[in-house]
């Protein structure tokens, strides 16, 4: 009996062994693939980023044009 306990014990054992492997290998996969998706959502940010500040540039160009503009009449009337 003490066999069979020893027997059982060892299979049961390379069963886990084999479990544990296989989620690792499956942790490894997901790990890889969120480090992409956090990687393209960086890169998607910094473009974002690089547009907002375009656009925040020009915004307040224009917003300096309009205020030269209507600084001269203001000017002419005093």
């Amino acid at each position: 009996m003490s066999e069979n306990v020893q027997t059982a014990m060892f299979e049961i054992l390379k069963k886990v062994q084999e479990d544990l492997s296989s989620f690792r290998a499956e942790a490894d996969t997901r790990f890889e693939h969120l480090e992409d998706l956090v990687r393209k959502q960086r890169r998607d940010t910094a473009g974002l980023l690089v547009m907002a500040k375009a656009v925040t540039g020009d915004f307040a160009e224009q917003v300096a044009a309009i205020e030269e503009r209507v600084g001269v009449p203001e000017a002419r009337g005093r």
